[in-house]
């Protein structure tokens, strides 16, 4: 049934997953998970810690977990990490129980929202403009093949959120009640 199937958001970082995700929720009476935060959770450290005591390669397995673990519910708005679905195996997990959409956002976009943030281990580095295209053009064709559509994301994050229930097929609750 439609109303119970998972919304998984993918995209870059900074392309505003957590920010619609938490929208999307709103609007549609399913529970917000962000994939990040779950993760941290589950690990008892954050994404950082976990990325310098342990390994990339250990936060992706933990990923694949978090994945296969949230697969498992329905009703949910999950925002992916932004690794998660470059890799065909978490996609094709999420996709039994949900829809992928990619929120597509410039790069100029991503490059001002990121500016000045100090949580992505990946981007703690003193090229991060370079950084941040180079891992776009490795990410954004993958993103691409793992989502069943895109929506741009350069937009207002309620107008994005609107537009991805619009391309679903579905009505915010908030409109339905109002009737």
């Amino acid at each position: 049934m439609t109303e119970r199937r998972n919304i998984i958001l993918c995209g870059f970082m900074g392309c505003g997953k957590s920010t619609v995700g938490a929208l999307l929720a709103g609007m549609t009476g399913r529970k917000f998970v962000d994939m990040d935060s779950y993760i941290e959770e589950q690990a008892g450290k954050t994404v950082s810690a976990i990325f310098s005591e342990d390994g990339e390669e250990r936060f992706r397995a933990l990923e694949r977990e978090a994945c296969r673990a949230l697969a498992e519910q329905s009703g949910l708005v999950i925002a992916s990490g932004g690794g998660t679905l470059v890799r065909r195996e978490n996609a094709e997990t999420l996709r039994k129980t949900g829809v992928i959409v990619l929120l597509d956002a410039p790069l100029g976009a991503l490059k001002k929202r990121l500016a000045h943030d100090t949580t992505r281990p990946l981007l703690q580095k003193p090229n991060r403009d370079a950084v941040i295209e180079e891992l776009l053009t490795q990410r954004l064709p993958l993103y691409r093949a793992a989502a069943d559509l895109a929506v741009p994301a350069g937009r207002a994050p309620k107008t994005v959120a609107r537009e991805v229930l619009r391309r679903l097929g579905e009505a915010p609750q908030e409109a339905e009640s109002s009737r």
